[in-house]
């Protein structure tokens, strides 16, 4: 669909300038044979709206008979969503799911209660050998949902609102931008997308919601002259009206939304507004209390000691 038009600041526009409240820059771990850069949480900042973790997968090449093996694990309190620019995930779960995730889908994992799931290379992608290039982003759950049924949504390529014009191209991915309302659902106002920028190519960012940020998955933007690289997150201030220029060609992801009802305590993949809650969801496990993974349950991923 065509892309809309918006009131872009002007040059030297006070509120166009000094926008950026935080600037953050991922930690990197090896997960042994790719790296995952971790934004969210940081020592600057817990949340973006319901944005809890934000990771960046790879990019990273797997040879012919390697992959990634993320074995079964539970969470609670949270929701999970997975978003990939290349490359091809298996993910299994305790409810029953089991289907592949490719580049512009989504899957929507809500763990709610408590959920297990799996993410694997699958046996086609792993005998050819792949590319995986992503995110995986944690939204904490409000607390009136904290405990609600766990579930599970896939979405297609296709189902997802798209717009394009004047060398940018913006996938709505969950909630409202631009006009348009992901089916994604969620239990918290938030906002979620991709945007993928021509090299001169200016993209607003209205302030319609409180937290919003900007995570330059690949390329060089410029905001208010200032210019930033791939692999950071920027955290921009309440109704300051943004407008970003793509320096180069670029990926950028777009969140944010209203603030949490509170802090939430992390531990492990655990979320929740309640260490007690996490106590218990930690002898849950160990006790072998979550529900299996049908087709993955020979293995696991044990509690930290």
């Amino acid at each position: 669909m065509s892309w809309l038009t918006h009131n872009d600041p002007v040059p030297g526009d006070r509120q166009s300038c000094d926008a950026v409240e935080q600037v953050i820059v991922p930690r990197a771990r090896d997960l042994g044979g790719f790296s995952v850069r971790r934004a969210l949480p940081s020592a600057q900042r817990q949340m973006v709206g319901p944005f809890i973790f934000f990771d960046q997968m790879g990019p990273a090449q797997f040879i012919a008979g390697k992959g990634i093996d993320v074995r079964p694990h539970p969470h609670i309190g949270l929701a999970t969503v997975t978003y990939l620019f290349d490359g091809e995930i298996t993910h299994r779960d305790s409810l029953g799911s089991a289907l592949s995730i490719r580049p512009g889908e989504v899957n929507l994992m809500t763990a709610g209660r408590g959920i297990v799931h799996s993410e694997r290379t699958g046996p086609e992608a792993r005998t050819a050998g792949q590319n995986l290039f992503g995110i995986q982003s944690w939204m904490a759950l409000p607390k009136s949902h904290e405990e609600t049924a766990p579930s599970f949504v896939h979405l297609e390529a296709s189902q997802l609102p798209r717009l394009e014009g004047d060398g940018k191209r913006v996938r709505v991915i969950m909630g409202s931008l631009y006009g348009e309302r992901s089916p994604a659902e969620f239990s918290h106002e938030a906002f979620y997308a991709e945007a993928v920028l021509a090299p001169g190519a200016v993209l607003p960012l209205d302030p319609d919601y409180d937290e919003r940020a900007v995570y330059i998955a690949s390329g060089r933007i410029d905001i208010a002259g200032q210019s930033f690289d791939a692999g950071q997150l920027l955290v921009f201030k309440p109704g300051d009206r943004i407008s970003i220029l793509a320096e180069s060609n670029a990926r950028i992801m777009l969140l944010g939304g209203e603030p949490m009802d509170g802090p939430r305590h992390i531990w492990w993949n655990f979320v929740s507004s309640s260490e007690d809650r996490i106590s218990a969801a930690k002898s849950d496990w160990r006790q072998g209390r979550f529900d299996i993974v049908p087709g993955d349950d020979r293995e696991f991923i044990p509690l930290p000691e």
